[in-house]
């Protein structure tokens, strides 16, 4: 199965769910954009390493590193390879220099841990065409500061929850996830996406 390489676009907070961040992936060859829900800690995580931020004590991550290079242990990639009831599900490749090794993990771990190695992010065409949200020339902006809190606009009717969706046509559907990847609000477009594929 070929892999499909990923970009880290957009880290913001969550606008349903406190506590919670959208982590914005981003095909490196299209448009596509694979956003995926995480929890504070992992997006903490993801967001120090990006900004190269190094932190008195390690963190969890960190110290799988500091676990690695001790015993000889290298990553070699990350991959988002499954996606079952809407959860995704990632694996970190990892050799001792004669073998290769999968271990499973949850994206927002695997992609924290990613980073420390600079190793790439891939995921597969399957994943994509079921999850993946596609841009418009409209929406296909710089997603700025990594670590930037997108507002959403007050005028704008929530749809945050899966009861409100369930309340739309297919048609106004379409039209929230326009409006939402024209706002770069990549959280709710996940959301209204989930909704549609539901319905299909």
């Amino acid at each position: 199965m070929d892999k499909l390489k990923l970009e880290i676009l957009g880290l913001s907070s969550s606008q349903s769910q406190s506590g919670s961040f959208a982590l914005v992936l981003g095909e490196a060859t299209g448009k596509r954009r694979l956003p995926i829900i995480i929890g504070m800690f992992e997006a903490q995580a993801i967001a120090i390493e990006i900004e190269k931020i190094i932190p008195n004590r390690p963190m969890t991550h960190d110290l799988f590193k500091s676990f690695a290079h001790t015993f000889n242990f290298t990553i070699e990639e990350i991959i988002i390879s499954d996606l079952k009831e809407g959860v995704f599900f990632a694996k970190i490749v990892c050799s001792d220099g004669q073998k290769s090794f999968e271990i499973d993990a949850r994206p927002s771990d695997a992609i924290a841990i990613g980073l420390r190695f600079s190793v790439p992010i891939f995921t597969y065409e399957t994943i994509l065409a079921e999850a993946g949200i596609v841009l418009t020339d409209e929406a296909d902006e710089d997603t700025g500061d990594l670590t930037e809190e997108i507002p959403k606009s007050e005028t704008e009717k929530d749809p945050g929850t899966k009861e409100s969706l369930e309340d739309f046509t297919t048609d106004k559907l379409k039209t929230l996830l326009d409006e939402a990847l024209k706002n770069e609000d990549y959280e709710r477009a996940a959301k209204i996406r989930d909704e549609m594929n539901r319905r299909n």
